[in-house]
């Protein structure tokens, strides 16, 4: 399954199943606790959003959680961490079949995160970034007591402009530059993400959040790439300039947040790194997954409270996970 295109520069289909899960139905898909099934992948950073805003907002009880495993040929993630390798609510043994169900000529990617219809099977959307703004503004009436603004009315123009940005040169940025066909493909995309990276090190050096005094929807964003920085972009996708753990200001913002409940908590190191070095196979044709990177510098101290703000406003921080979805220690940060 080929991934660097041929084309030169890398663009990512972004024709995603606009269908919208909402407080009114008006998509013929209303809130409703119980009636659907997040499927999600730990090693995907599109699909750790929305593992940590379900988190973040306390919807465990009313939103349950399929984990696919890390690894997906052509056709489609497998649920193989499962009993039997089949999802145990909807009891299919690849995501597609999902897709398949409610549009059986699905010729799109089929991507995690996915919000599937449980009464009847079917992918309700895979738009993976309007799924965490309604968990955030459509889905308030389930949020736990204490759960943070992630998308505060008031700051929404604000984040949707920093999301822009980081999702063009950062989050979709390091692929851009891992999956160019051409050394002209690959500078561009590479100068790009780093002086994207050195201008929000610039914004990060005097305040402790992208988007006002607390944790955003913009934070969950840009977190999620920085977490695989070191243990996959850097190398895999010879995103070399730096290292994460060599931009101070970065580094530290990033620690912050990985240390913050419901952040570093979500994360599956091993999961990560064997999905990118063992499923891309063009780009690291043995599939040999690296040992490193040591990842107890995760856990060291960052700093970042000197700057005030207040991780979570006026609420309160998540609860641990339920254990169904513990991540297994070995698999986070030790020290």
């Amino acid at each position: 399954m080929p991934y660097v295109s041929t084309a030169g520069e890398f663009t990512r289909d972004q024709r995603y199943i606009a269908t919208r899960i909402t407080a009114d139905g008006r998509d013929g898909y209303p809130v409703e606790p119980g009636r659907y099934r997040l499927i999600v992948s730990r090693a995907c950073p599109w699909a750790n959003r929305a593992i940590i805003v379900r988190r973040l907002l306390g919807l465990e009880e009313v939103l349950s959680m399929g984990i696919a495993g890390p690894t997906h040929d052509e056709r489609s993630w497998t649920f193989d961490l499962d009993p039997g390798a089949k999802d145990p609510v909807l009891g299919i043994e690849r995501l597609q079949e999902a897709f398949f169900k409610r549009f059986p000529d699905y010729d799109k990617g089929i991507t995690v995160p996915a919000m599937v219809d449980i009464p009847t099977g079917q992918v309700v959307t895979n738009d993976f970034a309007q799924i965490t703004l309604d968990l955030s503004s459509e889905w308030r009436q389930y949020h736990r007591e204490g759960a943070p603004e992630l998308y505060p009315e008031a700051l929404r123009e604000q984040i949707d402009k920093v999301n822009r940005f980081v999702f063009a040169d950062v989050n979709n940025g390091v692929y851009r530059a891992g999956f160019a066909g051409s050394q002209e493909a690959y500078e561009k995309a590479y100068h790009r993400l780093f002086d994207r990276l050195d201008g929000l090190s610039e914004l990060l050096t005097e305040q402790r959040y992208l988007v006002g005094d607390t944790i955003t929807e913009a934070d969950v964003r840009l977190f999620t790439t920085l977490a695989r920085f070191d243990p996959v972009y850097h190398s895999h996708f010879k995103c070399n300039r730096s290292k994460l753990s060599e931009m101070p200001v970065l580094w530290a913002y990033a620690r912050d947040l990985f240390q913050t409940p419901g952040f570093g908590d979500t994360i599956d190191f091993v999961h990560i790194k064997k999905h990118y070095y063992e499923v891309q196979r063009d780009i690291n044709p043995t599939g040999i997954v690296p040992a490193g990177p040591d990842l107890a510098n995760w856990l060291t101290e960052h700093g970042r409270e000197k700057l005030g703000g207040r991780p979570f406003g006026d609420g309160t921080p998540p609860p641990p996970p339920v254990p169904a979805e513990v991540v297994p220690a070995e698999h986070g940060a030790r020290a």
